[in-house]
């Protein structure tokens, strides 16, 4: 049978108050425990819990400031932890916990550990509960990036399939709220900035996701070779559907090649610092040949960034056509842009951006 990452966002599964939804709740782990009783592999990936230490620490709106969103997680999590593992426990299954964050799936050693655990966990019999480990992190905590990080789970764990579970049917060619003639899209082959116009922005006040950031996930997941497919979390037997091709909600089909875990991270969950402007010539031997970017085809630099850091590669027309690591920092990279390899200074890195560390964009 195959293996299944399911993720439930915020506003599926607590209440307007932040309180969890035990009727969600069950409702979800009855899905679940169905799947892995047609031998399914089950992973869950479960937001809410900055929403459910909300009402504990007494607060009814959702704070700014990283801080304040850090403690109410760290409230939250236990809480939110203990309602599934009692849920699930009531219909046989052990729940486990792990959480993560993307750079779990960058650093070699971060990245074969948590392979290995998940693994284990499912040798016995565990359900593992994912979570970004909202204490510590940074940025992340501001994005709602719990779908991004099921979308990596999924590409961790060499998944079939990812779900995405909401609270709206799926993508819809307009906003249903305003739009009574929106659509559901029920098929997606290739995600495009058109698409990506039409996610639009964030979800609800609770959470911090919405239909963008499903589908950033559902992208990271198609270049995985995984198949991903965005449906309401209330919908009846909604991952026995997702997984047998049953129609539900947007299902978003996987590309023929499939990106690894170093490209997949440098691609889609680590921010770029700059950009690096090429020339015609270093675009087509990035894009056509795979080469690295050597020094000789850059005509410009844009931001701050050091060795190491992301950056975006932009063509003669702007546009960015590839993300890579760079092995120069912004200010010595412009000191040698322009110049043939012979030409740099004694010790300087021969390539900008290795191929192994570029990845080319649609």
């Amino acid at each position: 049978m195959s293996t299944v990452v399911v993720k439930v966002g915020t506003s599926s599964i607590t209440l307007p108050s932040g309180e969890p939804d035990d009727s969600a709740l069950d409702k979800l782990c009855a899905d679940l425990t169905d799947a892995r009783a047609a031998g399914h592999t089950v992973i869950l990936v479960s937001s809410g819990a900055i929403a459910t230490g909300l009402p504990v620490l007494g607060m009814a709106d959702r704070p700014a400031d990283v801080g304040t969103l850090q403690a109410a997680a760290a409230v939250g999590q236990p809480r939110l932890m203990e309602r599934w593992a009692a849920t699930l426990g009531l219909r046989g299954v052990v729940a486990g916990q792990v959480l993560l964050t993307p750079f779990d799936f960058v650093h070699r050693a971060q990245y074969l550990h948590a392979r290995s655990t998940l693994a284990r966990l499912l040798d016995l019999g565990v359900l593992p509960i994912v979570n970004e480990n909202d204490t510590v992190a940074v940025d992340e905590i501001r994005y709602g990036d719990n779908d991004r990080i099921a979308a990596l789970v999924a590409n961790l764990v060499r998944a079939d399939t990812l779900v995405l579970l909401t609270d709206t049917a799926g993508l819809f060619t307009a906003d249903p709220r305003l739009d009574t003639d929106a659509s559901l899209i029920e098929e997606i082959v290739e995600v495009d900035a058109a698409l990506e116009d039409l996610a639009g922005g964030t979800g609800t006040e609770r959470g911090s996701g919405g239909m963008a950031s499903k589908l950033a996930a559902a992208k990271i997941a198609s270049w995985s070779g995984v198949r991903a497919v965005i449906a309401g979390a209330d919908e009846p037997d909604v991952v026995r559907r997702a997984l047998d091709g049953t129609s539900v909600g947007t299902i978003v089909q996987p590309r023929p090649t499939r990106l690894s875990s170093r490209k997949l991270w440098i691609a889609f969950a680590v921010g770029a610092s700059g950009r690096v402007e090429v020339d015609d010539g270093a675009r087509r031997a990035l894009v056509e040949s795979g080469r690295s970017l050597l020094a000789i085809g850059v005509r410009g630099v844009r931001g701050r960034f050091v060795p190491e850091d992301a950056v975006e590669v932009v063509g003669p027309d702007g546009r960015p056509f590839a993300k890579g690591l760079v092995t120069y920092d912004a200010d010595t990279l412009r000191a040698v842009a322009g110049r043939r390899s012979s030409d740099l200074p004694e010790g300087a890195p021969a390539e900008v951006i290795h191929r192994d560390d570029l990845v080319v964009l649609p």
